[in-house]
């Protein structure tokens, strides 16, 4: 385990001396940049939208009859129900009801506690993608459209891991450039009826604003906050989300970890890493004080000190170009009235 010291490493000498080739980031970054990222539950957030835009009570009860408070898996299982009783001619359209509205409840949800488009700057975007183009790897554990809308800005340099018709196939994902791998998904993915994946085809704010299309057959692939087991389970059935953890796992380069805490609901995130085994691991601490910052140098020590041939070592989040206090946005105060 690495001696704890207040002291904390800039980003840029700390890279110089150890480059990391690959990065894993997650809601603390995102929430430098928009503070509402800061929520503790997607699920919450929807249950107290209220009765018009929030989800039902029998949308709830949905949820607890499954054990979950993901949203992919229950649209999913509604879909399949949907196929199941049109094939046996069962009249019955409360499996589509539920659908719709726990999709509406969803959205409306995410746009609550999202950044509109129009706030992201073009000098911001062209500052996280400059920054990201920097990795071989970029994984992200975030669902939000932050990464996707900088991508857009420009895409050249990045691996295209979907085919020209926006799907994923896995025998195809030898391509040059910085690969960037959702996790836990994003609401830029979707999950078709047959399990595949699909990447849409909107760029800018319709990525937010079309989500609210509902076509029966397609659910958002993204994971949001959930125990760690049902992450995995969610993962392993979706081809692109468990080929992006075996990615992580078989990850050879050191590995930077910005915003990402590992905390027991990112179990499988840190079983990943501990698999890897890289050489050297950077992590990002916030400098909330000395106390703080030898609490959070302690948290990681746990986690990843014992590993044999890895070095740890800290620095402050603030000196990473992710993490920037200028890229932070403040939310308009009448932005989510109606």
């Amino acid at each position: 385990m690495p001696s704890l010291d207040s002291q904390l490493a800039n980003w840029p000498d700390l890279n110089a001396r150890h480059s990391c080739t690959a990065l894993l980031v997650g809601n603390g970054a995102s929430r430098v940049l928009w503070k509402p990222f800061g929520y503790f539950s997607l699920f919450e957030q929807a249950q107290r939208a209220g009765r018009k835009s929030g989800l039902a009570i029998s949308d709830q009860a949905l949820f607890k009859a499954l054990g979950t408070e993901l949203f992919e898996p229950v649209l999913s299982t509604l879909n399949t129900t949907v196929r199941a009783n049109a094939a046996l001619a069962i009249n019955s359209t409360a499996p589509l009801n539920r659908y719709y509205s726990i999709k509406e409840a969803l959205i409306h949800a995410t746009r609550t506690v999202h950044p509109p488009h129009t706030l992201l700057s073009s000098a911001t975007l062209a500052s996280i993608n400059a920054a990201l183009r920097q990795y071989r790897s970029v994984y992200t554990s975030n669902y939000d459209l932050i990464l996707p809308w900088a991508l857009q800005q420009r895409p050249d340099g990045f691996a295209a891991l979907f085919d020209e018709q926006g799907f994923f196939d896995v025998r195809r994902t030898q391509a040059s450039g910085t690969r960037v791998m959702h996790l836990h998904g994003g609401l830029h993915l979707l999950r078709q009826a047959d399990g595949t994946t699909r990447l849409r085809a909107a760029e800018g704010r319709e990525l937010l604003d079309g989500a609210a299309v509902n076509v029966p057959g397609e659910v958002p692939l993204f994971i949001n906050e959930a125990p760690s087991a049902q992450k995995l389970q969610a993962i392993r059935s979706s081809d692109y989300l468990s080929w992006s953890l075996a990615q992580l796992a078989a990850e050879g380069g050191n590995l930077c970890l910005l915003g990402q805490h590992l905390d027991d609901s990112d179990a499988h995130l840190l079983e990943a890493i501990r698999q890897a085994r890289p050489a050297h691991v950077a992590v990002a601490i916030r400098p909330l004080g000395e106390a703080s910052v030898l609490n959070q140098q302690r948290h990681f020590s746990e986690r990843l000190g014992d590993l044999p041939g890895t070095a740890l070592a800290f620095f402050d989040a603030s000196s990473h170009p992710l993490a920037a206090p200028e890229l932070a946005i403040t939310p308009p105060k009448n932005l989510y009235r109606r």
